[in-house]
C-alpha cells in the first residue's frame, strides 16, 4: 500500500513517460493512455526557446511526423527547426514582400513542399530540392492580406486560402491551378455597410474533408460543402450549408472571429475578437439562412454549459455552445486549437502574454502559463505527444513539454484582463486606423464600459492625432519596423 501511494504522489503519468523512454511502452500506446493526462498538462513548462527570426513570429506548426517545426515571421523568412535540439535545419527567404502570416508543410512530400501566405496577398509554394536549394513559386494572389490557409487532410496536393478581400480560393499543386470559389457576402441587413466579409480564418473538417468553414469580421462562421461546387462555375457557391453563432451574438455587428479549428469528432471551435471561445457541434447549426430571433436577449452566461456535459439548452430548449472564458483576444488575430490525442483540451493565446488551457468538456480552466511579454498569437499541438509550440509578438518560439517536477496551480486574478496598448501605439496605415476605430467602437458599445460621450470623443481625437503623426513614417527598414504595430500580426 505504501508503494502505491508513493507512486501516485509522483504522478502515474510521469512513470509512463519513463516507461516510454526506456521502451517499455510504445509511443502510440502512451499517446492514448497518457497523452490527455491532466497530470502532464499541469507539468508543462518551457523546454526550449528557438531564436533566429528578426521579427514577430506569426506562424508555427509541426510537420506530420512531429520532428520538425516550421515558422514564418515579419522578417519574411521561413525556418525549419529540429525542435528537440533547437538547431535550424533550413532557413530561406519566403519570396513574400510583407509579413508571412502562415506556413505549412504539405503532407506526404518528404517535408519538401511548403505553402505560405502573407500580408502582401500572395500565396506561394516553396520546393526544397535534393541539394538543399529552394525553388519558390507564386501560385495565386488575393486583393488584401491573407491570414490563413488550410490543407486538405491527408492530401499532398490540395489546400484552400481565405483573405481580407472575402475571397476563398482552392489550390491544386498537380496543375498549379487556383480556383476562385466565392467571395463571402454579408447578410442582407449588412450589405449597405459591408460589401464583403473580410476573412481571417479557414478550417477543414478532418472527418469529412468535403466540409470547410470560414469566418472573419462578422458574427457568423459559415460551413461549406465543396461537393456542391461545379468546377465549370455553372452554379452559385456562395451560399453556406450551415451558419454557426452563439445565440446572444446574433445581430451583434461589433464582434468578429479570428480563429477556427475542427476536432477529430467534427466539433468546431470559434474564437471571437473581444469576446470568448465557443464549441459547436453540427446540431447547433442555424441552417443555411440565419434568422434573428428573441435569442438576442440571451446573456453570455446563458450559453455556458454545465460541467461534464457536451451541450446545454437555453430557455427555448435549443442547443447552445460550450464557452471558454478568461483570456483576452482584442489586439491581434489569434488562433485557437484543440490539444490531446482525442482533442480533450482547448488552448489559446492571450493579449496578456499567457497561454490558457481549458478542459473541452465543461470548459474548466486548468492552466494559465506565462509565455510572452506582449501577446501570444499562435499555439499548435504536437501530432501525438504532449508538446506545444507557441509564438507571438516576441521574436522567439517556445517549446512546451511536461518536464516540471511540481504540478502548476492557477494564478490569482485570472479575470483581471489588461487594457489594450492604447492610442499612443503608432498607427501607420489606414487599415490600422480602421482596426483601432473598430476596437474603440466595440469598447464604447460594450455593457462593461459605459463611457461618456466626451471620453469617447477624446479617445477618437487622440487616435486621429496619432494617425496623422505616424502616417508618414517610412517602412523601408522591413518587417521589424512595424511588427509591434501591426494589429493583425
Amino acid at each position: 500500500m505504501t508503494r502505491k501511494r508513493a507512486r501516485t504522489s509522483m504522478g502515474q503519468a510521469v512513470v509512463d513517460v519513463f516507461r516510454r523512454e526506456v521502451g517499455e511502452l510504445s509511443t502510440r500506446n502512451f499517446a492514448h493512455r497518457r497523452g490527455a493526462s491532466e497530470d502532464l498538462v499541469l507539468r508543462l513548462e518551457i523546454y526550449k526557446k528557438l531564436n533566429k527570426h528578426k521579427g514577430c513570429v506569426n506562424t508555427v506548426t509541426f510537420n506530420a511526423d512531429g520532428n520538425i517545426v516550421v515558422s514564418g515571421s515579419d522578417d519574411k523568412r521561413i525556418i525549419l527547426w529540429d525542435w528537440q535540439t533547437g538547431n535550424v535545419k533550413l532557413c530561406f527567404n519566403s519570396g513574400h514582400n510583407n509579413n508571412v502570416f502562415q506556413a505549412k508543410i504539405m503532407p506526404y512530400t518528404d517535408d519538401r513542399n511548403i505553402v505560405t501566405c502573407a500580408a502582401d496577398g500572395e500565396v506561394r509554394l516553396t520546393q526544397i530540392l535534393e541539394d538543399g536549394e529552394v525553388k519558390p513559386e507564386l501560385l495565386g494572389k488575393h486583393q488584401g492580406r491573407v491570414h490563413q490557409l488550410a490543407i486538405e487532410p491527408g492530401s499532398p496536393h490540395i489546400f484552400y486560402t481565405c483573405g481580407e478581400d472575402g475571397l476563398v480560393q482552392h489550390f491544386d499543386l498537380r496543375s498549379r491551378s487556383a480556383t476562385e470559389l466565392f467571395t463571402c457576402q454579408p447578410n442582407e441587413d449588412r450589405k449597405g455597410s459591408m460589401p464583403v466579409v473580410n476573412l481571417n480564418a479557414i478550417a477543414i473538417d478532418p472527418r469529412n474533408p468535403n466540409l470547410f468553414a470560414v469566418a472573419g469580421l462578422d458574427e457568423y462562421t459559415r460551413l461549406y460543402d465543396i461537393r456542391k461546387y461545379r468546377w465549370d462555375a455553372s452554379t452559385n457557391f456562395d451560399q453556406p450549408a450551415y451558419y454557426f453563432c452563439p445565440p446572444h451574438l446574433i445581430g451583434n455587428d461589433a464582434v468578429g472571429i479570428t480563429g477556427l479549428s475542427f476536432s477529430d469528432q467534427s466539433e468546431l471551435l470559434v474564437s471571437y475578437n473581444d469576446e470568448d471561445i465557443y464549441l459547436f457541434t453540427r446540431d447547433m447549426g442555424l441552417g443555411s439562412i440565419p434568422v434573428e430571433t428573441s435569442s438576442l436577449s440571451l446573456s453570455s452566461e446563458s450559453s455556458e454549459m454545465k460541467p461534464g456535459t457536451s451541450s446545454s439548452m437555453d430557455a427555448d430548449n435549443k442547443l447552445v455552445p460550450q464557452v471558454y472564458k478568461g483570456h483576452r483576444n482584442c489586439e491581434t488575430v489569434k488562433g485557437v486549437s484543440f490539444f490531446g490525442p482525442r482533442c480533450e483540451y482547448v488552448v489559446s493565446g492571450s493579449d496578456c502574454g499567457r497561454i490558457f488551457i481549458w478542459k473541452k468538456r465543461g470548459g474548466e480552466l486548468i492552466r494559465v502559463m506565462e509565455a510572452d511579454k506582449h501577446v501570444v498569437n499562435c499555439i499548435k499541438p504536437h501530432p501525438y505527444m504532449t508538446v506545444l509550440v507557441s509564438s507571438g509578438i516576441e521574436k522567439d518560439i517556445k517549446i512546451w513539454t511536461p518536464k516540471a517536477i511540481e504540478r502548476a496551480t492557477l494564478p490569482e486574478k485570472i479575470e483581471q484582463k489588461p487594457k489594450a496598448r492604447g492610442w499612443m501605439c503608432p498607427v501607420a496605415s489606414p487599415q490600422d486606423l480602421m482596426l483601432q476605430l473598430f476596437s474603440l467602437q466595440r469598447r464604447r458599445t460594450s455593457p462593461e464600459h459605459n463611457e461618456e460621450s466626451s471620453t469617447f470623443g477624446h479617445e477618437l481625437l487622440q487616435l486621429m492625432y496619432t494617425f496623422n503623426a505616424t502616417s508618414d513614417i517610412s517602412s523601408d527598414d522591413g518587417g521589424d519596423t512595424t511588427s509591434h504595430d501591426d494589429l493583425f500580426s
